[in-house]
């Protein structure tokens, strides 16, 4: 219990030191479903630990500790009363931010579902007029593709059959899915911010994998990539795409070179450190029951 309930708070310090590397090592598509998985498991460790932790001020209640005492027996005193109450306030802070990440999901799903209306079932692609050049999948049954005038107007035929392609890979593979959870995660535990990021270029990098196979030429999407970065940034900061300037930079020179190998025990090595964080969490559970088990009854 002393030392399990701490480990998973050390984990989500490592996690983040290697998510950058395993982004630029592994296969976007395999780094960013374990990542997720990682800070998944990592998330809901650390705040089961948090919960364990508040726990151990049952101990001090008046009436336990009362009874305690006529039974003649010495109360354990896992972790100190202060680290409990931390645990308490830090539980009440994680609450409030998993709340506004839901809540700020929800509002980003009803906003993508009303740009869907009114459009028939079978309908893939919307063609939005307006004079910012945007493009984006809307999660759904069916999923849309929605881009702009503007868009498609500064692009050629090839390069639009790349975006098309892009969006299509984020659709078919539930890249949405994926953020959702690691940005639920990231909220439990704000350690994993970096984590929440290097996801979140990761899909855009896959989606990037995917339009060059779609298309059979890497030069190709990486020129159709550059072509919607500059027309999107001349307009607004917030890019098509997922573009900041620095990602772009970064997914267009990756086009140029060779696909990352999908290098599958770096994979298994982060997930391994997922599992150890459920594992300590478990185990200090078992601690903690047999603690109050002894002490209440």
């Amino acid at each position: 219990m002393r030392v399990d309930v701490y480990t998973p708070l050390l984990l989500s310090l490592l996690l983040p030191a290697v998510s950058p590397v395993i982004g630029r090592r592994v296969a976007p598509a395999l780094a960013a479903r374990v990542l997720t998985a990682a800070a998944v498991l990592t998330a809901a460790a650390t705040t089961w630990s948090l919960v364990l932790l508040a726990t151990t001020l049952l101990g001090s209640a008046p009436s336990v500790v009362a009874e305690a005492r006529e039974d003649g027996q010495r109360l354990a005193d896992p972790v100190p009363a202060a680290i409990g109450i931390a645990a308490c306030a830090a539980l009440t802070v994680v609450a409030w931010r998993v709340h506004r990440a839901v809540r700020t999901e929800r509002a980003t799903r009803r906003a993508l579902r009303r740009l869907a209306e009114g459009h028939p079932a079978d309908t893939e692609l919307i063609v939005a007029a307006s004079p910012v050049p945007q493009a984006f999948a809307i999660p759904g049954r069916p999923g849309r593709i929605l881009v702009t005038s503007a868009m498609l107007s500064a692009l050629e035929p090839a390069e639009r059959r790349v975006l098309l392609a892009h969006e299509r890979a984020h659709l078919a593979h539930r890249h949405g899915a994926l953020v959702t959870a690691v940005t639920l995660a990231a909220a439990a535990d704000p350690l994993l911010a970096p984590t929440r990021r290097a996801v979140a270029f990761l899909v855009e990098r896959w989606a990037d994998e995917q339009a060059a196979g779609a298309v059979g030429d890497r030069g190709a999407t990486a020129r159709a990539l550059a072509r919607a970065a500059l027309t999107t940034c001349r307009t607004r900061p917030a890019c098509a795409l997922g573009f900041t300037d620095r990602a772009v930079t970064r997914r267009i020179a990756a086009l140029q070179t060779a696909p990352p190998p999908r290098l599958w025990p770096v994979a298994l090595a982060v997930l391994a450190l997922g599992a150890l964080s459920a594992l300590c969490a478990a185990d200090a559970t078992n601690d903690m029951l047999a603690l109050l088990t002894s002490v209440l009854f």
